[in-house]
């Protein structure tokens, strides 16, 4: 694989020159972004071929394809599996780029949507959606899960800034964790107190069986907005990625760029979080591995790591309900004894101070 390398020449007000060497793999990132694609669409017709009722990959095809609404087997497939699948696809879409950006702009890597309160944020509002609005059109299911995941959000950002020395990685990581945990117990008192367990509980599991055609359609549009806008705010990130001063002698106008980056986070992570709620570490995993092989180039990151998401949560619900059939597995407890190792090691070796 060929290393592309960018320099980059500061001027500092003494004269000197300051260069920095940015490394990026496009042909890595193409081939990723290929080979991932091809794999990706394998899963997922395995994903549809594989449950409770063995199906063959003929009739699946068939199903989609030639579709006959008088047969069961193809009413399982259009209607169960394959928006099951496409949504688990898109969930993973959103973390995995909402992770990236967030990791980029704010040099974090510790960064996800799960550790810094969004989840749980989007999650006490469609709590109080199901207690307060029942029936209420998933629409505004998407729009009230916005909200609390910026709601979540501003509040672990203005805990962490209270701290004396000002707001460093640990303490973000810190203040996400008690406000995540705050926010669940709520939303489990409003469960527990409107007696609506049993309609957040397959939220809280992390399962997206439960995905719509409907829901797909209303996601979609804002999801596909979303990744779109990072893809055009990504070489800004790159230089995020490289520190504000360096942003600033690049002449790029963080303030801006943050708040768009913010925006399309809150707009990701509320999406995703209105179909699952309990699926953390997917922000955290893909974005570090893509780098691994990518480079630091986000024109590459955010792509490459869009796919691996879904790649993520596709094989990883075709493993939720391999393990013990025919019961599932919560798929967030599946992708945790991945990500909570990977948490820990990356904590350790950042070594960040309180």
């Amino acid at each position: 694989m060929s290393l592309s390398k960018i320099e980059i020449n500061l001027t500092k007000r003494d004269n000197d020159v300051k260069t920095i060497t940015l490394s990026s793999r496009p042909w890595a990132a193409t081939l990723v972004l290929v080979s991932g694609l091809i794999v990706l669409i394998l899963g997922i017709a395995l994903s549809v071929s594989f449950g409770a009722a063995d199906i063959k990959f003929m009739t699946v095809w068939e199903a989609v394809f030639h579709y006959n609404s008088k047969l069961t087997q193809h009413q399982i497939i259009q209607e169960l599996r394959l928006p099951r699948v496409l949504g688990g696809a898109l969930v993973g879409v959103c973390f995995a780029v909402a992770g990236a950006i967030m990791q980029g702009m704010t040099r974090n890597p510790l960064a996800d949507s799960g550790l810094l309160g969004l989840n749980a944020g989007a999650g006490f509002a469609l709590a109080l959606c199901f207690a307060f609005f029942p029936g209420l059109p998933f629409m505004f299911l998407i729009l009230y899960s916005f909200l609390g995941a910026g709601l979540g959000a501003g509040l672990v950002y203005g805990i962490g800034s209270m701290a004396r020395g000002g707001l460093t990685p640990l303490r973000l990581i810190l203040a996400g964790a008690a406000l995540s945990a705050l926010l669940s117990a709520l939303s489990e008192g409003i469960a527990l107190y409107f007696r609506i367990g049993q309609d957040l509980a397959f939220w809280y599991a992390g399962g997206i069986a439960g995905t719509s055609w409907l829901q797909l359609k209303i996601m979609f549009p804002w999801v596909a907005a979303a990744v779109i806008g990072a893809i055009i705010l990504s070489r800004s990130i790159t230089m995020l990625s490289l520190g504000d001063e360096v942003a600033k002698g690049l002449g790029l106008r963080s303030g801006p760029v943050k708040l768009a980056g913010t925006v399309i986070v809150l707009i990701l992570a509320g999406a995703a979080v209105s179909v699952v709620v309990a699926v953390g570490f997917v922000g955290l995993l893909i974005p570090h591995l893509t780098r691994k092989l990518v480079g630091v180039d986000y024109r590459w990151i955010i792509p490459c790591s869009a796919v691996l998401g879904a790649l993520l949560v596709v094989f990883a619900d075709l493993a939720a309900r391999m393990v013990n059939p025919p019961f599932e597995t919560p798929l967030g407890a599946l992708i945790a004894l991945i990500g909570v190792p990977f948490f820990l090691y990356i904590s350790r070796k950042e070594g960040r101070e309180l």
